[in-house]
């Protein structure tokens, strides 16, 4: 390739307990604890995902996040994104991340991901039985990039042409989004900082141009749920039924996909050579929603692989800065979306990005 892939990973730091979990959901809350009592909803379903190399860590042990960063650059990511989880000047579990950038260790690149919706008992970022309710100000434009500031300035910082990437989970939620953009390239500038490099992700604006908007792009984030059919209807449905019973799983409830049908209809709706690609490992979010989790099966380190390796041959020929690939996720246990090891498929979905930008590198040098 004239110009190499760049590999990024979404990184989850729920992985401590908090007191504000400890209220909500109980006494040493973790991602784990949904994680353990998850349990198989029908014949061939794969749960609980149990953790091989790392265990059922705590992020505030330090060595745990150096061996994530050893193991990740084993296998050719280039950076954590971590979930950065900011509520108008509060912040929710951001030990990990401050630990991080005060301690300068593990010495492995880095940006962030504003995750700007509020929290819900559904876990659907929904405005229904909220736990902490996402608000906004201008006053608080400021006072979010100058505490930034101290995460952009840090030499381990991803930068896209120079500049701190930075990423904004629901961009038209913000009431004035043009006008927070322009806070944060001037306040940059204004203390001898490039401007940050603003990606919008389209998670919940389906084929959104956020340079439209004043941003400098757009992320197709993956999975976008919204494309597969009724994937917020709880209720028994006779297409569910139908869906189902293909698979042997007499079911009118569940919402069950396939992993390869679900890559190629979120792929067909992506501004293909102009958006930031993203390629989701897995998805199964049964162990936080129960029945009424979104679940999709058929996932395996080779397909996972395959839609990679695709995917980084598209994003060679795209029109995108740095020829940055977004990878979701690194351990998103509850979701079933974890590049991180597992008993039953150890470093098998690691394995796979080595080889898909060599083959990738392959096909394009022919």
């Amino acid at each position: 390739m004239t110009q190499p892939i760049r590999l990024i990973v979404f990184y989850l730091p729920q992985f401590h307990p908090i007191p504000e979990n400890d209220l909500w959901w109980g006494k040493g809350f973790t991602e784990w604890t949904n994680v353990t009592r998850a349990r198989p909803l029908f014949k061939g379903h794969y749960q609980p995902h149990i953790p091989a190399d790392l265990g059922f860590y705590d992020l505030r042990v330090p060595e745990t996040r150096a061996a994530q960063a050893t193991l990740a650059r084993q296998y050719g990511i280039e950076a954590f994104c971590y979930w950065h989880y900011w509520f108008e000047g509060k912040r929710l579990i951001e030990r990990p991340f401050n630990e991080v950038l005060q301690s300068g260790e593990p010495d492995f690149p880095f940006c962030l991901a504003w995750a700007n919706e509020s929290w819900s008992r559904r876990w659907l970022g929904e405005d229904k039985e909220l736990l902490m309710r996402q608000t906004y100000s201008e006053q608080d434009d400021y006072n979010h990039i100058h505490w930034l500031m101290n995460a952009f300035a840090d030499p381990r910082y991803v930068r896209v042409q120079g500049r701190p990437l930075f990423l904004i989970y629901r961009p038209r939620d913000l009431p004035n989004l043009q006008r927070t953009a322009e806070i944060f390239r001037g306040e940059c500038v204004r203390r001898g900082l490039p401007e940050p490099f603003l990606l919008g992700i389209n998670a919940h604006a389906f084929n959104a141009d956020f340079q439209r908007e004043g941003l400098d792009g757009t992320l197709a984030f993956k999975p976008e749920l919204g494309y597969l059919p009724n994937f917020l209807d709880d209720a028994p449905k006779r297409g569910k039924f139908k869906r189902n019973l293909k698979r042997g799983i007499l079911s009118a409830r569940l919402k069950i996909y396939d992993y390869e049908y679900a890559q190629r209809v979120m792929m067909a709706q992506s501004r293909l050579g102009q958006d930031y690609p993203c390629v989701f490992v897995g998805w199964d979010n049964s162990p936080r929603r129960g029945a009424n989790g979104i679940i999709i099966v058929n996932q395996t380190p080779q397909t996972f692989g395959a839609i990679l390796r695709e995917v980084v041959r598209r994003a060679h020929d795209s029109s995108i800065q740095d020829k940055i690939v977004f990878i979701n996720a690194w351990n998103e246990w509850a979701e079933g979306n974890h590049l991180e090891p597992d008993l039953k498929n150890q470093h098998g979905y690691l394995e796979q990005i080595p080889r898909a930008l060599n083959r990738a590198e392959s096909d394009i040098a022919e």
